[in-house]
């Protein structure tokens, strides 16, 4: 089944309706003057997720299968569900999308079904530098499985560059693993590009949607990615995984399962008991981009359109707080690691990691906690990016991340705090 996006002009920064998509989050409401820039870590959630959680937990909180109405209608939000995050990726059949525990399970899963099936002339897998240690280390991992690396390096710019990514291909490469964007950084990553160039040589593309999935649409059919995961808890769910792969890649995947289980997608990668209630959850957040996409003006649309529209509207309106975040910070003199351009904010999400001076970065976000600013230090799972940028693991970085709900307002309380410290 297709999920084709209908054609919609795009929103702008300046017609999204930022107030009433935060009084939807009542966490974010109920907090204030606490201002949550810590989003990389885990976005709040609109009050249509939490009821969505409470009503299963209330009305039908039992196990899948049974011939009784709860049980029925647990299979049934689970089905609807996969429809929902279907038109979220825009996958090709909503039997692609197998939900779990978390994205790094499910990296897990797949790169020890993939060992299995490494050849002697095809077993060289690509990583980089880049990357949330869980898209690293899993692979790594496959080294006693025959497994051989190359790595792809970001440049002095913190993005990962395409063209040097090429030279690293040959027909000896199984399968390229990389990010979306980076979790630490907020670069950008050319996808579309980086599939195109590993098809030609007949590898694979594995790649990490955890940060992406909030800020901008994704495209699995536009990307011709081979796999993709994501987890909710960045994406306003509560905490769960789904993974994304073309169907036939799934079918092809050697994995565990006990006999009673269909050996197929994506029951065959579902195996054991996931948690319903968040996924009815994660059902309920495609339902609240939906409606954010109608009001940006794709009413009448698919599903896939008004999610596609509510997508490019926050990635409009971010990339005004991207701009905005950036000329605080290079305002005190900040060091900005990746892009600290505001006029190349489109190259980036609004996460964004620095230092100030020799401020300690425990410092920086222990001052912060004093003026109601939520932001984080540290090495962000990503010990080699800490090296790339020449920063020790013990020290690391300050990072603050804002999503659609944060306003000008917050960004500018940001930068008086900035002011107050450097």
């Amino acid at each position: 089944m297709s999920l084709a996006s209908d054609t919609l002009v795009k929103p702008t920064a300046s017609t999204f309706p930022v107030q009433a998509a935060r009084a939807q989050f009542p966490a974010v409401v109920g907090a204030e003057p606490f201002v949550f820039l810590d989003n990389a870590a885990g976005a709040q959630l609109p009050q249509n997720v939490l009821d969505a959680v409470q009503h299963h937990l209330i009305d039908h909180n039992v196990q899948r299968g049974g011939r009784y109405a709860k049980s029925v209608e647990v299979d049934r939000v689970i089905a609807e569900a996969r429809v929902k995050v279907g038109a979220f990726l825009n996958a090709y059949d909503p039997h692609e999308i197998c939900f779990g525990m978390n994205a790094t399970s499910f990296i897990r899963m797949v790169s020890l079904a993939i060992g299995q099936t490494l050849k002697s002339d095809r077993c060289e897998i690509i990583v980089t530098d880049l990357d949330h240690d869980a898209n690293i280390a899993t692979w790594l991992a496959l080294a006693p499985m025959g497994a051989t690396f190359q790595w792809w390096r970001q440049r002095e710019d913190g993005k990962l560059h395409v063209e040097d990514l090429v030279p690293l291909l040959s027909e000896r490469t199984r399968l390229v693993a990389c990010t979306v964007v980076s979790h630490a950084l907020g670069s950008l990553v050319d996808v579309t590009a980086v599939a195109k160039a590993a098809h030609a040589v007949g590898a694979e593309v594995f790649l990490d949607s955890v940060h992406y999935g909030p800020h901008a649409p994704i495209d699995v059919q536009a990307w011709d990615c081979d796999y993709l995961v994501c987890s909710g808890y960045k994406i306003f769910s509560p905490h769960m995984g789904f993974l994304w792969g073309k169907f036939d890649k799934l079918v092809a995947l050697p994995t565990f399962r006990e006999d009673f289980i269909p050996d197929e997608p994506p029951f065959k990668i579902e195996a054991g008991t996931f948690i319903y209630e968040n996924v009815a959850g994660m059902g309920a957040v495609v339902d609240y981009l939906a409606d954010l996409g109608s009001t940006l003006g794709g009413a009448g649309g698919s599903l896939r359109s008004r999610l596609r529209h509510s997508m490019e509207g926050i990635q409009a309106y971010e990339q005004t707080l991207s701009e905005k975040m950036l000329a605080a910070l290079n305002d005190v003199g900040a060091t900005i690691y990746g892009v600290g351009d505001p006029a190349r904010a489109s190259e980036r999400v609004p996460t964004i990691c620095f230092n100030l001076g020799d401020l300690h970065p425990a410092e920086v976000v222990e001052k912060a906690v004093k003026a109601d600013l939520g932001i984080r230090d540290g090495h962000m799972y990503a010990p080699r990016l800490m090296k790339r940028l020449g920063l020790t693991m013990e020290r690391g970085a300050i990072r603050a991340s804002l999503v659609h709900y944060n306003t000008h307002e917050e960004v500018e309380r940001f930068a008086d705090f900035l002011r107050k410290i450097a």
